[in-house]
């Protein structure tokens, strides 16, 4: 029985010379590719940012995008405040903070006559239909983004009246306090930092 070592070696044999010439080519081919490699890592990767997330309440997501539509469209203001932002994103965090609680108890839902009320009063801000289209497109929302927000906002306003309806004078205090209560116990991560 004959066994037959290496055999690839015989048959693939090269003369010295065209081996030579192969591996000054392959040398070219690595040190171009080098060359090449270098280039990119010199040139710095540029990444535009879309967006930034400021915060997570009970699971959602507020963007800094959230915070400006809010401002331009008028939902909350920061009131003078010396960091807008800031001011407007904790309105936004108590928002949805009581938003889940209005979802644990399940207030009424709103008739579509006051949700489109509330979306007309919203567009009467504006000095014009076009002015207003120009906020929706610089926010990236459409109209019906609004018409839920609106909608969110009439079941909030429910959910406080029905629950602080007899408070009497001393609503603004418990709902004060509640609210305090509400960020205690709530599950929020505020990733808003100021630069």
């Amino acid at each position: 029985m004959v066994r037959q070592l290496r055999a690839g070696v015989l048959r693939n044999a090269k003369p010295a010379k065209i081996a030579k010439v192969e591996t000054a080519q392959s040398a070219k081919r690595a040190a171009v590719l080098l060359c090449g490699l270098c280039l990119l890592c010199g040139l710095r990767a540029s990444a535009e940012v879309i967006d930034r997330v400021l915060a997570v309440v009970a699971g959602q997501v507020i963007l800094l995008s959230d915070v400006t539509a809010a401002r331009d469209l008028g939902l909350q203001s920061a009131a003078g405040a010396a960091d807008p932002v800031r001011a407007i994103l904790v309105k936004l965090i108590d928002r949805e903070l009581v938003l889940a609680e209005v979802d644990r108890y399940a207030p009424p839902e709103p008739d579509a006559v006051a949700v489109d009320r509330g979306v007309a009063a919203l567009r009467a801000r504006f000095p014009s239909a076009q002015a207003f289209d120009a906020i929706l497109e610089k926010s990236g929302i459409d109209e019906n983004h609004v018409r839920e927000t609106v909608r969110q906002d009439l079941r909030l306003a429910a959910y406080l009246e029905q629950r602080f309806a007899t408070a009497g004078d001393r609503r603004t205090q418990l709902i004060t306090d509640w609210m305090a209560g509400l960020r205690r116990r709530g599950d929020v991560i505020d990733l808003y930092l100021t630069r």
